[in-house]
């Protein structure tokens, strides 16, 4: 008999889910470049232009859905839905692998920001399994998945890529039905049937959903620290790699070296010290804790004179991944049972809104202070404005919490 007590295989399967997203997403990023090339015929140049609008419909899709997915596993249960888009994970990826045109490989980008919001299903999943005081520490395990499928998937994609360009798409077709099969049999429900609500189309949407958490003041301002936060946030993924090898003169290998310094840096902190940190500091001082290491590594980025001190910050930098798992753990326990999943929608919106914003204002911030004619040049410019973005999530969170005592 199959023991599917909640608890009991919930941390490890959404872990694992999470994980296999990640690598999912991870292990196109070498190859996708190439198959624009092959479905359009144009210069990589060119190629990259589509590419950035793949990656935007992928962010807007999260952020419309994020909501939708969340309340209707507050509706349904966390189980049915989970599975439901790890089967339309397994689809998406077949559809890429297969794309015959650059339309087709459209489509596939949004199914993934469709079915990309497990995200705060899983957030509430945590929320469901963990008492208050261990939902920080717990939300690290998802902040470790994070980072350690951002070191596998880029690796074996490159790898794969060897072999075929659409390989990689397939491999993670297979990846995300093997996680369904388990799902199937493993996963329990661990959403009670007394904490189900009904489901209101006017709050399963960003604006909606984003409008339900008025009812709780201090999660309402706490998004505007997300915010703040991951608009920051999204030098790393947009200015990365032209960072390196402008100031540096890294090769596609060193900009590949130098992330996965960062996955598994982030993987060790987010997946075991956050567990013992948190507890022991308390949720409030791990989150100023960790967002002010956040700011200095921003800082530390944008002046760093050499290559090899890159790596001195990104160990600092993974330090800073105490604060987010906390502060989702203080958001979590401001929210009853049956809107946990409204509120996991709400903050991957939130989230995802950014994903939309920040690539473009932070490719543009590198452009102007990359110009060699530029007044300043400085290639780290980014970086720095994420420092005064996260002081800014700093400064909203002091003003919602400071003074409060909470949990997390």
């Amino acid at each position: 008999m199959i023991d599917r007590t909640p608890g009991k295989h919930a941390l490890a399967f959404i872990f694992i889910t999470v994980l296999v997203d990640m690598i999912g997403i991870g292990i196109i990023i070498p190859v996708l470049p190439q198959l624009i090339v092959d479905l359009t015929d144009l210069p990589l140049a060119r190629a990259a232009l589509w590419g950035g609008a793949l990656t935007t419909l992928y962010a807007l899709m999260q952020f419309v859905f994020a909501p939708v997915i969340g309340n209707l596993s507050d509706r349904f249960g966390r189980r049915p839905i989970l599975l439901l888009c790890l089967a339309g994970f397994s689809l998406d990826y077949l559809v890429m692998g297969l794309a015959p045109v650059l339309w087709v490989l459209f489509i596939g980008r949004a199914l993934a920001g469709l079915f990309g919001a497990t995200y705060s299903t899983a957030g509430a999943f945590i929320a469901d399994i963990s008492p208050p005081e261990k939902r920080g520490a717990n939300f690290g395990l998802i902040g470790a998945a994070f980072g350690l499928g951002f070191v596998i998937g880029p690796v074996l994609g490159g790898l794969l890529g060897e072999i075929d360009h659409r390989l990689p798409f397939f491999v993670a077709a297979g990846l995300a039905f093997a996680n369904l099969v388990y799902g199937f049999f493993i996963l329990p429900e661990t959403h009670k049937q007394e904490n189900r609500r009904p489901f209101d189309i006017r709050k399963a949407n960003p604006v909606g959903a984003l409008i339900q958490m008025r009812a709780y003041p201090v999660v309402f301002g706490l998004l505007g620290a997300y915010a703040l936060f991951y608009l920051g946030h999204a030098s790393l993924p947009a200015v990365w790699s032209y960072f390196g090898m402008e100031k540096f003169g890294w090769s596609a290998f060193d900009v590949g070296l130098s992330l996965a310094a960062v996955g598994l840096t982030t993987a060790a902190v987010q997946g075991g010290l956050a567990r013992k940190l948190i507890p022991l500091l308390g949720a409030k001082r791990a989150v100023f804790i960790g967002f002010s290491i956040a700011v200095a590594a921003y800082f530390g980025y944008a002046f760093a004179p050499t290559g090899w001190s890159v790596y001195v910050v990104i160990l600092l930098g993974a330090f800073a991944g105490i604060g987010g798992p906390a502060l989702q753990g203080i958001v979590s326990n401001e929210v009853p049972a049956d809107s946990q999943g409204a509120l996991q929608g709400a903050t991957t919106s939130v989230m995802s809104l950014m994903a939309v914003i920040g690539p473009g204002v932070m490719t543009w911030v590198f452009f102007l202070f990359s110009n060699r004619e530029a007044a300043l040049y400085l290639p780290g410019a980014p970086f720095a404005v994420s420092g005064l973005l996260t002081l800014g999530a700093i400064f909203v969170i002091w003003r919602v919490i400071g003074r409060r005592t909470v949990t997390g």
